[in-house]
């Protein structure tokens, strides 16, 4: 019998992390049918490449999902676009997968990272959607899920250091510019749109607006996502910061258990977890990087070690691709497991 094939869309399919979709679906053997990339009528007479084909980008309407018959969506186009058009998909009965915030804290929506919660993706006929976690929560909570299982964590830690590219292709561009101003000598003339500072040579501790509590909406997705993925209140404090980078999220954690954690024995349970790649030979400057991690599909753990003071207590390093693991990856993955569970039933 042989395996049935999926109608998909890519919503926001030119936007940086639709270009991952496509690059992501084409490197691992998807049950693809047809593939149908979607964007504002702005973007109509464009095309994307896909396995060497240039595919024209259709007009994002609430009709197409039917006229295509979609299966799956995968939505990639701000919060806004979510609200408006993912319901239409769900009404034509596709599965959506949405990238960004909108849908996330929805206590009926499941929010999934796949090596975490895969078992809530049966959760996702009661909207028809399964909600993609932001990008620093999804490589914390990889990590976080075998040290949980091991040695039962009460409290994280967290100082993001998180590239442009999580602001978008402008504020990517609005990094390039402003160094090529620096080398120009021009720097101080140099706009800032999309950061409200000057993200070249400094690094900016706000990522998003400012809450009552002192926290930015980065910082509080952090807390309250890893509650939901993790099915446990556990105790989070998280300052985001926003570094000039171009690719690569990385994160200092430092961990807090129920149990005494011995840092060697840490580093056996990582080495066993999905998706994770031990990098912590610092002795020969082997630690995770942005810069090696970019087009990857795994998270990088390393600067594992024990606490000073207290034997409960770890503290680690761990870069991941923000626009793969972060999003585009963590999507493919949770359509292949939607796939898996419930497609072909």
């Amino acid at each position: 019998m042989s395996e049935k094939k999926y109608n998909v869309a890519i919503v926001g399919a030119n936007g940086a992390v639709g270009e991952e979709i496509l690059n992501v679906l084409a490197e691992i053997d998807f049950p693809l049918n047809k593939l149908v990339p979607l964007a504002s009528a702005r973007s109509l007479g464009k095309t994307v490449n896909f396995l060497g084909s240039e595919l024209a980008i259709q007009e994002l309407t609430h009709d197409i999902f039917a006229s295509e018959e979609i299966e799956i969506a995968l939505f990639s186009a701000g919060g806004s676009v979510s609200a408006e058009f993912a319901p239409s998909a769900v009404k034509a009965g596709a599965v959506v997968i949405d990238n960004t915030s909108h849908f996330r804290m929805d206590e009926n929506t499941p929010l999934v990272v796949p090596e975490v919660n895969p078992e809530d993706i049966a959760k996702w006929k009661q909207t028809g959607i399964i909600a993609n976690p932001n990008c620093s929560t999804i490589q914390m909570v990889q990590t976080l899920k075998p040290l949980d299982e091991a040695y039962d964590l009460v409290r994280v830690d967290v100082s993001t250091y998180q590239a442009t590219s999580g602001a978008g292709k402008t504020a990517m561009e609005e990094l390039v510019n402003q160094m090529q101003a620096f080398f120009a000598f021009t720097l101080s003339d140099a706009e800032h749109k999309v950061f409200n500072q000057q993200i070249a040579l400094n690094v900016i501790p706000q990522i998003d607006v400012f809450t009552e509590n002192g926290y930015t909406k980065e910082e509080m997705k952090m807390v309250n996502e890893t509650s939901k993925i993790m099915h446990k209140d556990v105790a989070l404090s998280a300052t985001c910061v926003r570094v000039p980078t171009l690719r690569g999220h990385a994160e200092a954690l430092t961990l807090t258990f129920d149990s005494e954690v011995e840092a060697n024995e840490a580093r056996e349970v990582l080495s066993r977890a999905p998706n994770l790649v031990i990098l912590d030979k610092p002795e020969e400057a082997l630690y995770p990087m942005p810069a090696t991690c970019v087009d990857k599909n795994e998270t990088f753990v390393g600067r594992i070690r024990n606490d000073v003071y207290s034997k409960n207590m770890l503290h680690l390093f761990i870069v991941a691709d923000n626009l793969r693991v972060g999003a585009a990856t963590n999507a493919v993955r949770i359509a292949q497991k939607w796939v898996e569970m419930e497609g072909n039933k």
